[in-house]
């Protein structure tokens, strides 16, 4: 997918997130699952943040 693709709401913090998961693919294997599960308890955490901080709360 590409950056176009993701939507309007982007930050500083979104626009960090493919070089980052580029850096995680660059790693050894044996790192690469640990450093993905952070990425995605970073993401959980954002979303699951979003739902009382959001248009409607």
């Amino acid at each position: 997918m590409s950056t176009e693709q993701v939507g309007t709401g982007r930050n500083e913090l979104d626009d960090a997130l493919v070089p980052r998961l580029r850096v995680i693919e660059e790693q050894p294997l044996d790192q690469r699952a640990s450093a993905y599960a952070q990425v995605h308890d970073e993401l959980k955490s954002r979303l699951e943040g979003s739902d009382s901080t959001g248009p409607n709360a």
